[in-house]
């Protein structure tokens, strides 16, 4: 294992994947990617649970720069429902691999939502998430070599933390309109110095999530969406930000099809985009699925054929609200 870390080119793509703005301690936040995107808002915040007519269930696959020995894979499943007229639930769980770290965890989360003016349709909700993460480093895949006979017995023992931490937003909503905002993990790591003396304690991060369904909404019509993700790091001052643009094709019974395009780049960075991620997916009676693929532009583009991202979900137990402030406006 020691002697592939010391090759130029390891060295290089390990710089890669520390620097990567998606690619950190798994405890900074879920990796959103394109997720959010497959009519899941869910994802980025615990304000959106209970908005809509069903229970609705996802579950998500990804499998970051393939090529790469040892890339990011991720699956999660994500689910929410609304509970009486203003309130919603929802659950997240994930599993996570990079390299020879290992994660998993979970989120609860639950939203109150408001009518701030039915006429005009303006709606604010506030949402909670607590969360549990556990991180450990995989030393069953450590093995030495000639140059390293022997393991460092600094890592022969089990580096594993877990830890619990909170999310807190609000949403607001003015007809066709939207505006979230999302502080993930708000308090600070609380570790065993002498265990991960490298890794930051602050791992807050700020979401700002918006955009704007315009259209028709006629039978057969088609809806139109613009929005924008940005996430800001605490610990070092991070940001990158996502610039989304989606398109909604109506179908008998509000089936529907759908594609979009995500640009992601580094807020100092504009012009030289990390990312480009067509996407495309349907929704059928009960049944939906969502495909995305990203383009990477980078340097570590040589190396890898990009990311996949798949989504089914399934839609359960349609009960429209008596209060429009957990009703969805947009027609699916």
């Amino acid at each position: 294992m020691f002697n592939n870390l010391l090759k130029p080119k390891t060295l290089v793509l390990l710089g890669f994947l520390i620097a990567g703005p998606k690619i950190s301690a798994q405890e900074l936040n879920l990796p959103v990617f394109t997720q959010y995107l497959a009519d899941n808002n869910f994802v980025v915040s615990p304000t959106f649970a209970g908005i809509g007519d069903y229970l609705k269930i996802r579950v998500n696959g990804l499998t970051q720069w393939v090529g790469i020995k040892g890339a990011p894979d991720n699956s999660a499943f994500y689910g929410d429902f609304r509970v009486g007229n203003q309130m919603g639930v929802g659950l997240s769980l994930y599993t996570d691999s990079n390299g020879n770290t290992k994660q998993s965890g979970g989120k609860i989360s639950y939203a109150y939502h408001l009518t701030l003016d039915e006429i005009t349709e303006q709606y604010l909700s506030l949402g909670l998430s607590v969360n549990l993460n556990s991180f450990r480093i995989a030393i069953e895949n450590f093995n030495t070599t000639i140059e390293n006979p022997v393991i460092d017995p600094y890592v022969t023992d089990n580096r594993s933390t877990t830890n619990v931490n909170f999310d807190a937003g609000f949403l607001y909503r003015w007809k066709a309109f939207f505006l979230s905002f999302n502080a993930n993990n708000i308090l600070d790591k609380n570790f065993d110095e002498a265990l991960r003396v490298l890794e930051p304690n602050l791992l807050l991060n700020v979401q700002l999530y918006s955009g704007y369904t315009f259209g028709t909404n006629k039978k057969y019509g088609v809806e139109y969406e613009p929005s924008i993700f940005y996430q800001l790091f605490a610990s070092d001052g991070r940001s990158a930000t996502d610039l989304n643009f989606k398109i909604r094709k109506f179908m008998r019974n509000d089936n529907y099809f759908w594609g979009g395009i995500s640009y992601r780049f580094l807020n100092d960075q504009l012009f030289t985009p990390l990312n480009i991620g067509p996407m495309l997916g349907v929704s059928k009676d009960w049944f939906y699925f969502a495909y995305a693929y990203q383009f990477t532009t980078n340097d570590l583009a040589g190396y890898n054929s990009g990311t996949h991202s798949v989504t089914i979900g399934i839609n359960l137990l349609r009960n429209i609200s008596n209060c429009p402030c957990t009703r969805s406006r947009s027609k699916y």
